[in-house]
């Protein structure tokens, strides 16, 4: 189905060269950032406090997380936890011993709420060294899905288009890393999470174009290299205008109305979402062209009779 039918095939690689240099110059950006600036890292990998206070009543997680802030946690996370009644509150390492860094906040806590009772119901340490064990795990993560990634575009297609795909979802990754290096937001563990969903997605918009692109190759004999290509993606214009769009909808909306617990989150997806949609066009399909893809590595030559006689 397309909602937003093109007629003329739209000259992308035409643009391709002045385009990679800007992505190449943000690449080099992103990587200058996370090197000199590097990652802010949340509590769950640098270690500190995690405690748990339920109320009587619906907890007011805006006055907690304000209060909190205004004792000087101004890197603590504040968020629901099972129920409206339960707070979960993570704190970043001051200097100070856990439980009484827990007890100072939860007395400031019981004096903001005097009708509202609020009980500490768990107090927990953790570690920098479980926090360095999640950021090894993470980056295992990230390494099989990219690995997985280059087995599944080879097999499927051909290796080339494989090596392109992994270029432009590192691309995505590492401007996404850039982006939070940079402005030096907070990486938590959610964020990871989106790291990898971006991948997945960016793979799926590689994968539609790569499946066009060998279509068009049986089917387009006489159009050269990159008038396949540009076919290839202007007929998944279409497509990608409809669920890039939908899921950035969704995404925008937790962005703006997901409060401090998804804005990280939903931001690095809209960023990954954004990038991704420009690296599958302009990152991905060049380099598959510099790599010299042809009709001959996606479509076997028929056979004419003589050769089918002549072959042993």
């Amino acid at each position: 189905m397309e909602f937003f039918r093109i007629k003329n095939d739209i000259p992308f690689m035409r643009h391709a060269k002045l385009l990679n240099v800007i992505s190449v110059v943000t690449f080099v950006a992103a990587i200058v950032f996370i090197a000199v600036r590097g990652l802010a890292f949340s509590i769950e990998f640098t270690g500190g406090t995690v405690m748990e206070v339920n109320y009587a009543q619906a907890a007011p997680v805006e006055k907690v997380r304000t209060a909190v802030v205004a004792m000087g946690y101004s890197d603590a996370q504040v968020q629901n936890f099972g129920s409206s009644r339960d707070v979960l509150i993570r704190l970043p390492l001051k200097g100070e011993e856990s439980n009484a860094q827990a007890q100072k906040v939860f007395a400031g806590l019981v004096s903001l709420t005097p009708d509202n009772k609020a009980e500490l119901r768990r107090v927990e340490f953790v570690g920098p060294q479980v926090g360095a064990e999640l950021a090894t795990d993470g980056l295992i993560a990230l390494l099989f899905v990219i690995v997985g990634i280059m087995i599944y575009l080879a097999l499927r297609f051909e290796w080339k288009f494989a090596v392109a795909a992994i270029v432009a979802n590192l691309h995505d990754v590492v401007i996404i890393l850039g982006f939070f290096a940079a402005f030096q937001w907070e990486f938590s563990l959610s964020v990871l999470a989106a790291i990898l969903a971006v991948l997945g997605y960016s793979v799926n918009e590689s994968v539609v174009v790569a499946d066009r692109i060998r279509e068009n190759f049986r089917r387009m004999r006489k159009a050269s290299v990159t008038q396949v290509i540009d076919n290839a993606i202007t007929r998944t214009m279409s497509r990608t205008i409809i669920t890039h769009g939908t899921t950035e909808t969704m995404v925008l909306g937790m962005l703006i109305f997901g409060g401090p617990v998804l804005f990280h989150f939903a931001l690095a997806l809209t960023i990954g979402i954004v990038f991704g949609i420009y690296s599958s066009i302009f990152v991905m399909a060049p380099i598959t062209v510099w790599l010299g893809i042809k009709r001959e590595d996606l479509v076997k030559p028929v056979k004419t009779k003589d050769e089918e006689v002549l072959s042993p």
